[in-house]
């Protein structure tokens, strides 16, 4: 492949106030919040692992802030769905289990876009609970002839989900508590146990940051995939609130 696998898109920042306009629980711990408002008619999101920042206010001139994954957007309706992982309390979790129609959040980006050429003849999505919303927004814009398999972690089969995908789509799901959320074998597990398709794929990876490392180094040292077709991000790093490690 001669031209780039991955280009980058900036985009004016700026911040939107909207408005909840449903809720519903996607799964026991996956809440999904569908936003409204006319701000979002020119809403830009190009990547499907974008980010853009929630602000929750604590009382003080600086809100706290939280990055999350546009999970869809819909720029003639003027929405924006999100999905909240719900685990240990924090101001997003704490919103979204209380978010009600009409309840306002304030959103900010995204900065930029990390667009993925769809050049590739198979696509490997690793993750946990966080990865989720870039995964499923992924796999149901990938286009009818495309090939992905994902391997993913949560709690039980209750949190295992389905996704609109027109393309073929094989899923893999390991469960593990979330005193394990930490730990890479899991996921491990599954790679191990994975053939990889014929062609040239592209690997995916979100998780804790040391289980995006572990796999990321799997890939690379026993697997010999090629390092510019893996891209592996910390969205959470153990031990340290709202801190992420995008750039593995």
């Amino acid at each position: 492949m001669n031209n780039p696998v991955i280009t980058r898109h900036r985009h004016e920042t700026r911040r939107r106030t909207l408005r909840v306009r449903k809720s519903h629980r996607l799964t026991p711990h996956m809440i999904r919040i569908e936003l409204q408002s006319n701000e979002l008619a020119d809403f830009v999101s190009l990547g499907f692992d974008d980010h853009i920042k929630l602000f929750f206010p604590n009382g003080s001139e600086k809100p706290l802030m939280r990055d999350y994954t546009p999970r869809a957007f819909d720029n003639d309706a003027n929405t924006l769905t999100l999905d909240f992982a719900v685990h240990q309390a924090g101001p997003a979790t704490d919103w979204a289990i209380n978010a009600k129609p009409g309840d306002c959040l304030e959103i900010g980006g995204p900065r930029g876009s990390a667009v993925i050429t769809p050049v590739f003849d198979w696509w490997l999505l690793i993750g946990d609970e966080t990865a989720l919303p870039a995964i499923g927004r992924c796999i149901e814009n990938l286009p009818r002839d495309a090939h992905s398999i994902t391997l993913c972690a949560v709690l039980d089969a209750c949190e295992e989900q389905s996704f609109d995908a027109l393309s073929n789509v094989e899923s893999f799901w390991t469960h593990r508590p979330e005193a394990l959320a930490t730990d890479a074998e899991p996921l491990l597990e599954l790679a191990r146990n994975l053939e990889f398709p014929k062609g040239d794929g592209f690997i995916w990876i979100a998780a804790e940051a040391g289980v995006a490392r572990a796999l990321k180094n799997y890939f690379l040292n026993l697997r010999s995939h090629s390092r510019e077709h893996i891209k592996a991000s910390g969205y959470w790093v153990k031990g340290a609130a709202a801190t992420s490690d995008k750039a593995l």
